[in-house]
């Protein structure tokens, strides 16, 4: 510590300055001599008794004023060390590596410390480290819990370069905290126990609002008898009815299949630990009903009003129902929690939807001078077939289209080349995505298909250059969706995008006529996600196949088109060999992405589809390397819930077919990152070997 800074500098300064004085008069003294010597002589004398009284007063005060100055200071230290000691608030000193020097006997009482421990203030509040006091702009907001209550830590630096009384003085630039430049840490404990207690008490007596629709209700009422009918809705009834009242809910029924719930916050937590099991106990009612009653749920959670309560129940049960139902989703703000959805999706017989949405399709292109067509990034042939089926819509009302398309994989580029200007389709069908980004404005249409998440598509930007945009998609919806679309037509159910564009094209326009190319590229979208028509097809599947055969789609032809080159195929045959099976049920395998293979990522997916094949497979996951991702494709049969696995990993899909991609972490990492999802979902009981 410099000398400068002890403050008995200053005391001896300020008791010096009567002696100074008698310099100064002695210097006024000279000139007085040239105009008056007497006066000069007078003021000479009074000088010299002046400096001899002062310099006896010095000397003789000068021990006691040392001595009184010291004893002031030592009873004010006495007195301030006993007020920091009795002071009622929790006090605590630390060193720069946030080891306690001290603690006043508050703050003794609440840790059961005595005042000789001196370890680290992480080994009584493991959460309060050396970083996190390190971080000033954090030390007011550091909260922890120690013997059942809740204390708010509040720290500060002390810093030993600061000098007394200088308060006021302008701030120096701090220097390093280092060990030679060392800082101690004030500590303070104040406790919020009771504040917490009642924030939470307010948050638990909040209301939260629950809609719950009866999913398929007109399929179970018609698979059962007439005179069991309503014997079925008041068991159905019943159930829901004990499940919630338990909670001290508000149940009301404002439809014949649709329930509006009202209970507080508090049971919220139950139910979620609970997993909602309303959700299975309901599929256990038979009364000769063929099929089983499965019910979607969405819960609005909101400090805000009750109109966003509502509001927010309202898009839960929207996104329940977009996501094939028989589950739960829980909207709180922007946070949104999934629970069930591990039945198949029941298809809907009935093609009114179909229809409608075709109707509302062809006003909106009408409205619009030029239209916009696009998948997700690398595209495969179900965004490829419902990218034309588009194309050949817009064609019919005389509007310009086009196709945005990047990337061509080897098992598109034989598709693609059956659209050349020599067969008579534009020059601009196609385009990429900057040229789409210079054309678009306010008066284009946007067509999104076979996804509904903005940044897995061909050009997000795109979607920001019109208030027109239309989806098309046959994923479960995830929390991140495309937002104010004027037209979003997305059905879990169906196989593929290509179906549902082939159903709309039916509706669409009585002069429509799809050449034989076109229905081939449909065609070959539908038969590649349902490897085969082997995995989720339904009557409608067939029904649109049998819709673009009568078209002019010939089989042979598409299997033609899809063929594998040479080094496609080893490498599919690569992943296959190498897969590993864990916990007896699952093969996960690596898809080699080697130059000669063009589109891995498609390898990949047929090599996870190869796995199921073996006896004992329950699911299959291919990782791919590739641009700087890593790609997993997930397939399975029947048994396991690959969508929901998926999502834990930040994808989505569908029951059988799923997918997901990584970009902050190796292959290995990946790898590992499915085995621990898998082995948690096993855990939690949410999928079954």
């Amino acid at each position: 510590m410099k000398r400068k800074n002890y403050p008995g500098n200053q005391f001896k300064n300020y008791m010096y300055w009567p002696l100074m004085l008698t310099v100064f008069i002695i210097l006024m003294n000279v000139p007085l001599y040239f105009f008056d010597q007497k006066a000069g002589i007078c003021v000479s004398v009074f000088a010299s008794v002046y400096f001899l009284v002062v310099l006896i007063v010095f000397i003789a005060n000068k021990s006691v004023l040392r001595n009184e100055v010291i004893n002031f200071a030592t009873q004010y230290g006495t007195i301030q060390k006993k007020l920091l000691n009795e002071f009622e608030i929790p006090y605590a000193l630390l060193d720069y590596n946030s080891k306690i020097l001290w603690m006043n006997e508050a703050f003794a009482g609440i840790t059961e410390k005595g005042k000789s421990y001196h370890k680290s203030i992480a080994t009584i509040f493991p959460s309060v480290t050396r970083e996190l006091l390190e971080r000033e702009e954090h030390n007011d907001n550091i909260h922890v819990k120690w013997k059942g209550k809740v204390y708010r830590v509040s720290a500060g630096k002390i810093h030993f370069e600061e000098e007394p009384g200088n308060s006021g003085s302008p701030a120096k630039e701090p220097k390093a905290e280092t060990e030679e430049n060392p800082y101690l840490i004030a500590l303070y404990l104040f406790d919020e126990t009771k504040l917490h207690e009642s924030i939470q008490e307010i948050q638990d007596q909040q209301l939260v609002a629950m809609l719950i629709y009866i999913d398929n209700y007109e399929e179970a009422m018609d698979s059962v008898e007439e005179v069991k009918r309503s014997l079925l809705v008041a068991l159905v009834d019943r159930k829901v009815s004990k499940y919630f009242s338990e909670r001290d809910s508000v149940i009301k029924k404002i439809e014949k299949d649709k329930y509006f719930v009202v209970f507080k916050q508090k049971y919220l937590e139950e139910l979620i630990e609970d997993k909602f099991s309303i959700l299975e106990d309901v599929k256990t009612i038979k009364v000769g009903n063929e099929m089983a009653v499965t019910l979607s749920i969405g819960v609005g959670v909101s400090m805000n009003s009750y109109n966003q309560k509502y509001e927010y129940a309202r898009m839960a049960i929207d996104l329940a129902l977009g996501r094939g139902g028989d589950q739960v989703v829980v909207k709180e703000g922007e946070k949104i929690s999934y629970f069930g959805g591990k039945s198949r999706q029941v298809e809907k017989m009935t093609r009114v939807k179909a229809r409608v949405k075709a109707h509302a399709l062809r006003e909106i292109i009408e409205s619009r001078e030029e239209v916009f067509i696009m998948g997700h990034s690398i595209s495969d042939m179900d965004a490829f077939g419902a990218a034309v089926g588009i194309f050949c819509a817009t064609q019919v009302l005389g509007k310009k289209a086009h196709i945005v398309l990047d990337e061509v994989t080897s098992s598109l580029r034989p598709m693609k080349e059956c659209f050349t200007e020599e067969k008579g389709y534009p020059a601009d069908m196609f385009l990429r995505s900057e040229q789409a980004l210079e054309m678009a404005d306010n008066r284009s249409v946007v067509v999104v298909v076979d996804t509904n998440r903005p940044n897995y598509t061909e050009c997000p930007e795109l979607l920001k250059k019109t208030k027109t945009i239309v989806v098309f998609d046959h994923h479960r919806q995830g929390s991140e969706v495309i937002e104010n679309a004027v037209l979003s037509y997305i059905e879990s159910y169906a196989s593929s995008t290509c179906e549902m564009v082939a159903e709309v094209l039916q509706y669409f326009n009585e002069n429509i006529h799809l050449k034989s190319n076109e229905a081939d590229s449909i065609y070959a979208g539908i038969l590649i996600d349902t490897n085969n028509f082997m995995t989720k097809t339904g009557v409608r599947t067939f029904e649109a196949a049998a819709y673009l055969r009568r078209c002019g789609a010939e089989v042979t032809r598409v299997r033609k088109l899809l063929r594998d080159d040479m080094a496609a195929y080893k490498a599919r045959a690569e992943a296959v060999r190498h897969a590993e099976v864990y916990r007896g049920a699952f093969a996960i395998s690596i898809c080699p992405a080697d130059r000669d293979v063009e589109s891995p990522t498609i390898a990949g997916a047929q090599a996870a589809n190869e796995l199921l094949n073996i006896v004992g497979i329950k699911a299959s996951f291919v990782l791919t390397e590739y641009n700087g991702k890593i790609y997993i494709s997930s397939r399975s049969i029947d048994e396991i819930n690959v969508q929901l696995i998926m999502e834990r990993l930040g994808g989505g899909g569908h029951l059988n077919v799923a997918g997901a991609q990584m970009t902050d972490c190796s292959v290995a990492e990946a790898k590992r990152r499915i085995q621990v999802t898998l082995d948690r979902m096993l855990k939690e009981g949410d999928i079954e070997v």
